[in-house]
């Protein structure tokens, strides 16, 4: 599809607003998880940079879904968010107990490194987030990788309050069509909503730890993990003192809320 394009009005409407899904989406908890893949997720998402206005994309897992059920705040804050992208295996495995068939969830990481190397000139990119080392690394790693990658700026994460508009005035002066945020939950869902009503154009993606695992800052679960939804062990083992209270709350909770939404399901089909 070329820039400037009309993107065609063949979706279905997301529940959190009149903006298109990519092919449908299916309640997890009470947030409703976009039904893609790799491929098309990137395909849609360059479609969406062609519309008006701005628009933004988190990248969700059983912490994100279980904070938006259990924090009246948080889910306010997420009304912000256009599309929720199921990142983590336990919501692929709940959205496929639903007749999704997902073979893969859509990580983080590994998208903003196939939507970066698939999104070339003339499409446009700016990063926001990580430290100044992390985010020097990234930009050269992705020019080096696809040197026809058009990157049209970038800042660090550590930024203080006083300078946001200085970053946001400096966005909108680009206007680039993806804005890669990495500033992690919740920081990054609160700079969209804080920001989205400002940003005059583009795509927002709130991917956190994406940027350290793109620029080998830090390291990822292997594969094996990966798999068997066990990325968030090896992160724990790698920073106890950071996750291990964030990690026992909300992988708790969203058992507890997916156990309750269960038998409440029963329920109803039994009456």
């Amino acid at each position: 599809m070329e820039r400037g394009q009309a993107v065609p009005d063949v979706r279905h409407a997301c529940q959190l607003g009149s903006l298109p899904s990519p092919s449908g989406t299916i309640t997890v908890i009470g947030t409703p998880l976009c039904v893609s893949d790799y491929s098309g997720f990137t395909t849609f998402c360059q479609q969406l940079v062609c519309e008006l206005g701005s628009h933004a994309v988190d990248f969700t897992n059983t912490h994100i879904v279980a904070m938006r059920r259990h924090d009246p705040q948080f889910c306010e804050l997420t009304r912000a968010i256009d599309y929720f992208v199921p990142d983590g295996m336990p919501l692929i495995w709940c959205l496929n107990c639903r007749g999704a068939r997902l073979t893969d969830r859509v990580y983080g990481p590994t998208f903003l490194r196939h939507c970066v190397l698939n999104s070339p000139a003339p499409f446009t990119h700016y990063f926001l987030g990580g430290s100044a080392e992390c985010v020097a690394k990234l930009v050269a790693n992705f020019r080096n990788v696809n040197p026809d990658v058009n990157i049209v700026g970038a800042h660090h994460g550590y930024f203080e309050p006083e300078n946001e508009d200085q970053i946001l005035t400096e966005i909108n002066d680009l206007a680039p069509d993806f804005i890669w945020i990495g500033l992690g939950t919740p920081r990054q869902q609160e700079w969209i909503a804080r920001n989205k009503p400002k940003l005059r154009r583009g795509l927002m993606l709130a991917v956190g730890f994406a940027f350290d695992v793109n620029a080998g800052t830090k390291p990822d679960a292997p594969d094996w993990m990966q798999r068997k939804g066990l990325t968030w062990l090896f992160r724990l083992a790698r920073e106890p003192r950071r996750l291990a209270s964030r990690y026992l709350k909300y992988n708790g909770l969203f058992v507890w809320y997916l156990l309750l939404d269960n038998l409440a399901s029963r329920n109803r089909a039994q009456m």
